[in-house]
């Protein structure tokens, strides 16, 4: 790969990465109320381990190209951020970060805890078309590997990316709280809030058009 591209990328992915919005609220929220986050920011993860399938399979270039199916999807992944961010407005009052507070899981709930970090990333439609934006000018078709690897090697250096960032997130967010319940509730909050307005802009994207038409 072309060498000072594939830095520009790390640069660019890096600064996308630490931009806060769903993902880190998800993190920060899962974080709140388990013992331990990894499920929460490995579902994040595999969320855009699915974008990178795709595109390299060349299926979000066909989606971002089909304007139809891309807004039901966006009306499903807005559709989910609701469910979710109401989920967490609704338990905000009962959230705490003390030692005793943490529990381990079942294994049947860190499964869902995965599935559900899975579908805030990957329904998002965001990052549908972050892919499919962003990654392509960072591809050399002059350089030896064959584009579909490069765009895959890509895609996989912003999950490592995001990856180390949402656990970051996570290990300040329990540091800073851990003997803070009232910042907890906050926080929990806030995290509620920030994914009920994007579901709402997402949903308002699709249907105001609509009716101004």
């Amino acid at each position: 790969m072309n060498a000072q591209l594939f830095f520009a990328f790390i640069v660019v992915a890096a600064a996308l990465a630490c931009t806060p919005g769903v993902d880190w609220a998800y993190s920060i929220t899962a974080g709140l109320r388990q013992r331990s986050f990894v499920p929460a920011v490995a579902g994040l993860c595999g969320g855009y381990v699915l974008h990178t399938i795709l595109m390299v399979a060349g299926l979000a270039a066909l989606l971002s190209g089909m304007p139809g199916v891309l807004a039901w999807i966006t009306v499903a992944g807005a559709g989910y951020l609701l469910w979710l961010g109401i989920s967490t407005l609704r338990s905000w009052r009962g959230a705490s970060f003390g030692a005793a507070d943490a529990v381990g899981l079942p294994t049947a709930n860190q499964l869902r805890t995965f599935l559900q970090g899975m579908g805030t990333s990957g329904i998002n439609p965001k990052g549908l078309l972050f892919y499919v934006a962003l990654v392509p000018q960072f591809v050399s078709p002059e350089a030896s590997l064959p584009v579909p690897v490069q765009s895959g090697l890509l895609g996989l250096t912003f999950v490592v990316l995001a990856g180390i960032v949402y656990t970051c997130v996570a290990l300040l967010a329990r540091k800073l709280l851990q003997s803070r319940p009232g910042a907890a509730r906050k926080v929990t909050l806030a995290s509620g809030v920030i994914m009920v307005a994007l579901g709402v802009v997402l949903l308002s994207e699709q249907l105001v058009p609509l009716f101004i038409s």
